[in-house]
């Protein structure tokens, strides 16, 4: 052969094995091996892209700032550089974990070349694939490497790419190796490899399955520059651990050994929780403001959480697949030993790890759903909260009135600003909160310019006029309240509950649906077309519980009308407690509760009974599907009952079931979840602003407001412009005369005098508050000429001072401080001038005294000057006061004009003031503005300018003149400076925290209850129905299994009788569902009765406790437990005893059926039922700790929210946003601290009782199968079993949960307990009842007398006697702190007294307080009114006709403040806001004054009743009362002016608790060295008060004279 044809022939050879090589490489890529081969080449080109991409053009742009530059100084050792970097990997725990799976694959890798080198052959099929998955292993140990050894980034994405490479490779020996060996025909494909294979496997399950689950994260913080110090477990758990919960084990064990769980033990806040990182977060896609579309909420918040709601949607879908898991094992074990196993191509135990795996997969990705979802709703919370405390910021807030009234007081200034305050935004942007444009963050003075159109003050600068067209209601329309402040309040309460409740909402589209195609579909599977028919009947009974549910809503909509009148009631009750106290009307007020108690009981009834009707539907359509199915199956289809078929159809009827109750509990919810985030979208859009967060109409102003040449920058004032309170005044018309709207008006230009005290004066209305409001730009600007604007400059800081002093609920120096930096010197002497030393040497805790909620530790006089303290102490430039002098007497007054108006920290800076006290402040003044009625400026100029313009103005100064003059000396110098004494300040007491579970004594006031007078019949009653029910209920399912089991013993199915066994069938289902309905509405019945009783006793604890408790108890606690608690005991806690006896009952009863057919069972049975008690007793323990710490870290969110909307206005003046901000994220921090743990908490319970449930059934599915009478037992049995253990396991962690739920809802319970042992005031007694005639006259004789404010205080009266006759009118003068109003608290047995008081000759000691207080009025200094109308203010109960109302009003004085033409009139049909919020203080008083001459009592105390009215008008109340008052009305004033009182019979000094001085002003006026003698003596008209002493006392003795003839 030559050498071409060997060369041809060699050619040939290769060619035929490359062909041959070709041919093979198609199985070979094809083979399953190769896939991962293809997974690890995909990875290998990501890298390389990445590696192209990072040292490309991009480079720069993608470079990432974590690569560290090289440095150029000494590098540290080998072993540093070591610890370093595994300290950037994540620590020693992760670095082991990493390079465990490094010797992994490394082991891979030689278990792989080892079995490659094993092989003889040439290159066959196996050894290709040996050697791709060698160089797979290679290219993962190369990843490996990289995960140890590569700087964080890349070790991190290295590890990714592994574990993906691993994972194929796992996925693909499961499907060759594993599968086989669950089935009886397959047997593994690589079985020859032997322990290698098996070894291999391993290995790769630990690498690729195991260390990935295991290995901790590393803690990633959300913002890099601010780490938490101590990241939250959930931060850095393993994939594992979060699954199984594990990393709430140390929290959960540790609640188990203390005491109580306190929040400092709760696990940190997660930083990507944090409020401002939340806020950073959403308020881009939620808040117009901060860069948002306008659009509703809903798709801002799917915005925000769209990656959560992505997740939620997969593991959803996931939970409606593994639902099927236990019904598909029932069928398939039950065909197996109906067959002998005949056919069976998959193990059994395959498909009794079925009801294993559908728990556990069901439950893992079910609570990772709740999970997600749980912490979704709480960031939700904390991003609604401080969204609509954001936008409550900008808007502009009116004191609101029902609709009812046919006169509306609408008057701006005749509201106090403090009782509907406004924000402002603040100057200084944060993350999320860019400062907004023509806001102060843009410009340093609050200044407006004319505009073509102002109207507009919504977040779109649109405003919406309203129709002008005034709607008289009809006789007895419903009031409909309409306040903001209390539709702001609801929103962050009520509202957002619903919004958070409506979170599944994903449940009600996708997952139900989802089920019920599942349903359908496996029912069509195992019974053919007769699941359609069964579908058909479901679809045709659909509307039954469609239609109840409807009634439901309507009845519930009712039911809630009937609750908000209750609450509505109860809130007002509680905010006036004070004053229903010392009149008397705790018996009326309770009736009056109890009767709008009895109407919402009344629809809770219905509401309850239809909620059993739709129970009962929702029950009884899913069995009339069954038997419509399994008759057309059975009787058409004439097919033949099997076991398989009848149980695994039945569970998932079941599941039907659940679906359709699911639905018709949903929808309810998410619409009511719809509704309230509307209300809060449109509270975010439609809510009127201030001016200055106007929309594109105010760009005009801005532009012409930046041409600062127009006027100097300092000037502060007006210029053509006119106010109203909202846009809607002005389309409404409100600059008309005959409006019933106020308009302040300025015309030409108005300029306040820089570094000088200004003086803004005028009568009660006239809207001296307004102007101060409108140069603050609280009121909406209208102006009235091309050239009008109104500026207050504010770059240096404006101070601001309300006529109703806002305190916050903090040390007395703290509201002083207001944030500011302490100056120990600056701060003593603010004390010292405003009068404040004294006060706070008779404070054991001096200036650290908590002054309460709403300042009720101090008078009124005391919050007045910690106010004015405030505005002094601040470094503003501007200082704007409110008619601060209005709650002082004389002396304290001149302290404040002498020591702090004419000080040295006044001086400089600008004063505007707002009084009524002009002589006293007018020396100070260097400018006065006086205001008419009607809103526009009567004088301006000088002092004598304005005087030489208005008469009134003129003859009102001389009189004050008279009084100051004779008033003009202090009775008691400031005392010297007293170490306060050691005591920590504390009044509010920290509300108190049961530990452990809710109290037997709760428990049983509400088991008591529930039973009324026939306590064991009732429980008879229920537990027998449920037990019947229950019975009944596993009866049918054993008689279905009955049933079937008859086909095995005839030939022919058509010889069983279907009717006979539906009948049965029927008839248990009837005795279940009668039985349960009677168990139920007896139930019902008693928790009505229960709910009825517990609230009435609430109710009569509150009313009748002292004074004192009230003191130092939160209003917003008392009201807590008369609402929240009470609605809770309404539904939740009843709801929650009914489901625990349900499900307990059930659960024995299933777990009886178990062990009847299987008793071996028994002991596994129990083991498991005591394992599921034991992890819900230590969850339990746990849980309900935190949820008090929640549920007590919520309660500052709200109060604090409040608070804020108290002082709106003073916040905004003084620019303290920032502040309280700051303040919000610090209390929303610490509520989402405990509400993570709270959710979370559930989910670590509810997963290990499911894997409990569901080992116990797989367990006895083993047993059934493989046990010794496996085959010999009945299917129609094991199905039977197999059900009620499904059943059992499934309801073992809703009864721990329902448990839990119950002692949780228990706590209100507890609540309301505690508040039902409250200390007491002396009840009535039969003995008390005064005789009918008492009292006859208002003769008053007091013998030492002495007072304390608790039983253990100081003394604050000392042995005061005296004696009043009747009739007889008295004053009492004192400075401040005196005991004046403590001594009215004596008389009407308010404190704890010594001594003997005799009103009409009987011992107060010896009457009722009722009776007592009902015979004696009292007028206090700050009166309080109820929303409604003045009608009923005056008349709560209906007792007087409108002559005598009307009378009474004039009496008063009101009438002398209004024309009787004019429009605008007070009439008794007027509107009063919640708490008077739309009147002055002074047409408060004069209303509450009234208020008092409608009783008719015999003693009437007027305590400083007129401090806020102008001295016109007082003079004219007095005068009234001189006249209208019979002849036997004794008449006590408290008094600041002694003009007021110098004409009374008697007057009485008082000074530290004792009376100095008691007499007749004439024989008060002998004594030498008198107190009162030596005032009078120094006053400028000595005169003429003597003659007024002598005058009076002239009148008098004419009179005795003519009485003794």
């Amino acid at each position: 052969m030559d050498d071409t044809q060997v060369v041809l022939n060699a050619g040939r050879s290769v060619f035929s094995t490359a062909l041959y090589y070709v041919r093979q490489s198609n199985a070979i890529w094809l083979h399953p091996f190769v896939i991962p081969a293809y997974v690890a080449a995909a990875s290998a080109l990501t890298w390389v892209i990445g590696l192209l991409i990072s040292h490309g053009p991009l480079a720069a742009r993608l470079s990432t700032p974590n690569e560290e530059p090289a440095e150029s100084e000494a590098r540290p050792g080998f072993v540093s550089e070591v610890k370093e970097h595994i300290e950037k990997l994540g620590g020693n725990t992760i670095f082991v974990f990493k390079f465990l799976r490094l010797l992994s694959v490394v082991a891979l890798l030689g278990l792989q070349v080892a079995s490659f080198e094993r092989a003889k052959d040439g290159y066959t099929k196996r050894e290709w694939n040996d050697l791709i998955l060698t160089i797979t292993y290679l290219y993962a140990s190369f990843l490996a490497v990289l995960s140890v050894a590569a700087a964080y980034k890349r070790a991190t994405t290295a590890a990714r790419h592994l574990t993906i490479v691993l994972l194929s490779a796992f996925a693909v020996y499961a499907y060759r190796d594993l599968w086989p060996l669950a089935t009886f025909t397959l047997a593994p494909l690589d079985q020859r490899e032997g322990s290698l294979l098996w070894a291999r496997i391993a290995v790769l399950g630990i690498a690729s399955i195991l260390i990935p689950l295991a290995i901790p994260r590393k803690y990633v913080p959300h913002d890099p520059k601010d780490p938490s110090p101590e990241p939250n477990p959930e931060q850095t758990a393993p994939i594992l651990s979060m699954a199984l919960y594990t990393f709430l084990d140390p929290i959960i064990f540790l609640a188990n050994r203390v005491p109580h769980l306190s929040h400092d033990q709760l696990p940190p806040i997660a930083d990507y929780d944090h409020a401002r990182n939340l806020v950073q977060r959403s308020f881009k896609h939620l808040d117009v403001f901060s860069g948002s579309p306008k659009r509703h909420l809903f798709f801002g918040f799917m915005k925000v959480f769209s990656r959560e709601y992505i997740a939620l949607t997969f593991l959803i879908s996931l939970k409606a697949v593994t639902g099927f898991f236990g019904p598909l094992g029932i069928n398939r074990l039950l065909a197996y030993l109906e067959t002998h196993g005949e056919g069976a191509v998959v193990r059994p135990w395959v498909w009794i790890s079925c009801l294993l795996l559908g728990p556990l997969l069901g439950t893992v990705t079910l609570q990772w759903y709740i999970f997600i979802g749980t912490g979704i709703l709480v960031r939700v919370e904390g991003i609604i909260t401080q969204l609509v405390f954001e936008h409550a910021l900008r808007i502009r807030m009116k004191a609101e009135t029902s609709k009812s009234g046919t006169s509306t007081v609408n008057t701006p200034d005749n509201r106090s600003v403090t009782s509907s305050p406004e924000l402002e935004s603040e100057n200084t942007a944060e993350p999320g909160h860019p400062i907004e444009e023509g806001s102060n963050g843009s410009r340093d003075e609050t200044v407006r310019a004319s505009t073509p159109s102002t109207h507009s003050s919504n977040a779109k600068g649109k405003g919406k006029a309203k129709d002008s067209e005034a709607k008289t209601p009809e006789p007895g329309a419903n009031k409909q309240e309409s306040n903001l402040v209390g539709k702001i309040n609801n929103l962050v309460s009520t509202d957002l509950n619903n919004i958070t409740d409506g979170r599944n909402f994903l449940f009600l589209i996708l997952y139900m649906p989802f089920q019920l195609a599942l349903c359908i579909w496996f029912l069509y599977a195992i019974l053919g077309w007769s699941a359609f028919v069964g579908m058909a009947v479901m679809i045709a009974l659909f509307p039954l519980p469609g239609y109840v549910s409807k009634v439901i809503q309507t009845v519930q909509k009712e039911t809630m009308k009937k609750t908000d009148a209750r609450v509505q009631a109860v809130t007002e009750t509680m905010g006036v407690l004070r004053m229903i106290k010392l009149f008397g009307w705790e018996p009326k007020i309770d009736d009056k509760v109890a009767e709008k108690r009895d109407l919402e009981l009344k629809f809770i009834k219905k509401r309850q009974l239809l909620n059993l009707l739709n129970g009962d539907l929702n029950y009884v359509i899913p069995i009339f599907v069954m038997i419509a199915t399994f008759t057309v199956y059975t009787g058409i289809m004439k097919q033949s009952m099997k076991p398989s078929t009848v149980f695994s159809s039945m569970a998932v009827f079941d599941l039907m079931r659940d679906q359709l109750h699911g639905i018709f509990y949903m929808i309810p919810t998410l619409i009511q979840a719809k509704v309230s985030l509307d209300r809060v979208d449109e509270f975010l859009h439609e809510t009127e602003l201030l001016d200055e967060f106007a929309g594109p109409e105010d760009e005009a102003a801005r532009a012409l407001l930046s041409d600062a040449s127009r006027f100097d920058e300092d000037v502060i004032g007006f210029e053509n412009a006119s106010f109203t309170w909202s846009t809607e005044d002005a389309s409404d018309g409100a600059a008309t005369p005959s409006s019933r709207k106020f308009t302040l008006r300025i015309d030409d230009r108005l300029q306040f005098k820089r570094g000088a005290i200004n003086l803004i004066i005028g009568p009660t209305g006239s809207g001296k508050t307004s102007l101060l409001m409108a140069l603050l730009g609280e009121m909406h600007f209208v102006p009235l000429g091309p050239r009008s604007w109104y500026h207050l400059p504010r770059k240096g800081g404006v101070a601001y001072a309300a006529q109703e002093s806002w305190v916050q609920n903090e040390t007395i120096r703290d509201n002083i401080l207001f944030g500011a930096p302490y100056d120990e010197a600056r701060y003593e002497k603010v004390v010292h001038q405003c009068g404040l030393k004294r006060d706070l040497s008779l404070f054991e805790a001096g200036d650290k005294t908590e002054v309460g909620e709403k300042g009720l530790t101090l008078s009124g006089g005391q919050k007045a000057r910690v106010t004015l303290a405030r505005a002094i102490y601040s470094s503003a430039e501007i200082i704007l006061l409110d008619d601060v002098l209005a709650a002082l007497d004389v002396h304290t007054a001149r302290w404040i004009v002498d020591k702090c108006f004419k000080g040295d920290l006044i001086r400089g800076r600008t004063v505007i003031l707002v009084t009524h006290n002009v002589a006293m402040a007018s020396p100070i003044a260097e400018y006065v503005v006086s205001l008419g009625l009607d809103g526009t400026i009567v004088s301006r100029g000088s002092v004598s300018e304005a005087l030489a313009k208005d008469e009134i103005l003129q003859e009102e100064l001389q009189e004050e003149l008279q009084e100051i003059q004779a008033d003009d000396k202090e009775i008691d110098a400031e005392s010297p400076d007293e170490k306060a004494k050691q005591a920590d300040g504390k009044l509010i007491l920290a509300e108190e925290v049961a530990e452990g579970h809710v109290s037997w004594d709760s428990l049983k006031l509400f088991f008591k209850a529930l039973g009324g007078s026939h306590v064991t019949l009732f429980w008879i009653v229920f537990l027998g129905g449920m037990i019947l029910c229950d019975g009944a209920m596993s009866a049918q399912t054993w008689w279905m299994g009955y049933w079937a089991e008859q086909y095995d013993l005839v030939t022919d199915p058509s010889e069983v009788n279907i009717a006979y066994y539906l009948a049965i069938f029927c008839l248990l289902c009837a005795i279940g569902i009668t039985v349960y309905t009677i168990g139920t509405a007896v139930y019902v019945f008693g928790a009505l009765r229960a709910s009825k009783s517990i609230h009435r006793r609430l109710m009569q604890s509150v009313l009748g406790t002292t004074l004192r408790w009230l003191d130092t108890t939160p209003t917003s606690r008392v009201i807590a437990r008369c609402t929240q608690d009470i609605r809770a005991l309404d539904g939740p806690v009843a709801d929650a005893l009914c489901g625990v006896v349900e499900i307990s009952v059930a659960m024995m009863i299933k777990l009886g059926a178990v062990v009847l057919l299987t008793p071996v069972f028994l002991i596994p049975g129990v083991l498991v039922f005591a394992l599921g008690g034991w992890c819900g007793q230590i969850y339990m323990r746990a849980q309900i700790a935190v949820k008090r710490e929640q549920s007590n870290a919520r309660a500052p969110v709200l109060g604090h929210f409040g608070a804020a909307i108290a002082g709106l206005t003073s916040i905004r003046a003084y620019g303290a946003q920032a502040a309280f901000r700051q303040e919000s994220y610090k209390r929303i921090d610490r509520y989402t601290r405990a509400a993570r743990v709270f959710w979370d908490l559930n989910r670590w319970v509810s997963l290990r009782i499911d894997i409990l449930g569901g080992v116990f059934a797989s367990a006895l599915g083993a047993w059934l199968i493989y046990g010794p009478e496996g085959s010999t037992a009945l299917p129609s049995n094991t199905g039977f079993s197999l059900n009620m253990a499904v059943g059992f396991s499934g309801m073992i962690i809703w009864w721990v949960r329902m448990l839990n739920h119950f002692e949780v809802q228990g706590n209100s319970l507890e609540r309301i307990l505690a508040y039902m042992k409250i200390e007491q005031e002396p009840k009535s007694t039969k003995d008390g009842v005064p005789p009918a005639y008492w009292p006859a006259s208002g003769d008053l004789r007091v013998e030492k007398l002495s007072a304390r404010y608790s039983e253990d205080g100081p003394k604050v009266l000392h042995d005061v006697s005296f004696h009043i006759q009747s009739g007889e009118r008295v004053g009492v003068v004192g400075r401040t702190g005196s005991g004046k109003s403590t001594l009215t608290l004596s008389l009407l047995r308010g404190i704890f007294t010594e001594g003997t008081v005799y009103f009409d000759g009987i011992p107060t000691s010896s009457v009722n307080l009722e009776a007592l207080r009902s015979s004696i009025t009292i007028i206090p200094q700050m009166p309080e009114l109820l929303s409604g109308t003045l009608r009923e203010n005056l008349d709560p109960f209906d007792q007087h006709d409108d002559a005598t109302l009307n009378s009474a009003l004039r009496a008063a004085g009101l009438f002398s403040l209004q024309a009787e033409d004019d429009d605008s009139r007070v009439t008794l049909d007027s509107a009063i806001a919640g708490g008077g919020g739309n009147l002055s203080v002074g047409q408060r008083q004069i209303l509450a004054l009234a208020r008092a001459i409608v009783r008719g009592s015999k003693l009437l105390i007027l305590d400083e009743a007129t401090s806020a009215i102008d001295y016109a008008t007082d003079t004219i109340i007095q005068s009234s009362l001189r006249n209208e008052l019979k002849g036997d009305v004794t008449l006590i004033t408290i008094a600041h002016r002694l003009q007021t009182i110098m004409d009374a019979d008697k007057i009485m000094v008082l000074d530290a608790g004792r009376i100095v001085e008691f007499g007749t002003p004439s024989e008060l006026l002998k004594i030498e060295d008198g107190r009162l003698r030596s005032l009078v003596d120094e006053s400028g008209d000595k005169e003429v008060l003597y003659a007024m002493a002598a005058s009076h006392q002239h009148a008098r003795d004419v009179t005795l004279i003519g009485q003794s003839s």
